[in-house]
């Protein structure tokens, strides 16, 4: 029988939220025996993913945010997901460099990390309705 499981968390988009998405999906992780290195990519890359929620997606409002986990052999999918003011232009949005809140000190470079500690890596997002992250990592064994 081919190794499945699934999880989803829901919590606030606040800051402090985002080591707890970070140690979720860790943990979720563990049951296909990955490599620090496997963990610590797969945690910078949720890190990211959630900070873009927070301060992009819902632009410092406390509103949910849902994670969702799925196994499906050796690979793990990840989605994260906001309902927040979705992305005009998801292209330009996941150039490196590029951002929509240069004052906040943000670097452009949130989708660059996903795209890099992860194999996969795609975004849907409708104005108004919100954005999610689709992040796929093989885990070696």
């Amino acid at each position: 029988m081919e190794n499945t499981n699934e999880m989803t968390i829901v919590f606030e988009s606040r800051p402090v939220n985002e080591s707890l998405a970070r140690v979720a999906v860790a943990a979720f992780c563990t049951q296909l025996n990955p490599t620090l290195e496997e963990v610590a990519d797969l945690k910078t890359a949720v890190s990211e993913a959630v900070t873009n929620c927070i301060i992009h997606g819902y632009e410092g409002e406390i509103h949910k945010i849902w994670v969702t986990c799925r196994l499906k052999g050796q690979e793990l999918f990840v989605d994260v997901k906001d309902e927040g003011v979705g992305i005009p232009d998801v292209k330009k949005a996941m150039e490196p460099l590029y951002t929509t809140k240069p004052e906040k000190d943000r670097s452009g470079m949130g989708f660059t990390f996903m795209e890099a500690f992860m194999d996969e890596i795609s975004v849907e997002s409708k104005v108004g309705e919100g954005t999610v992250v689709h992040m796929k990592k093989a885990i070696r064994r």
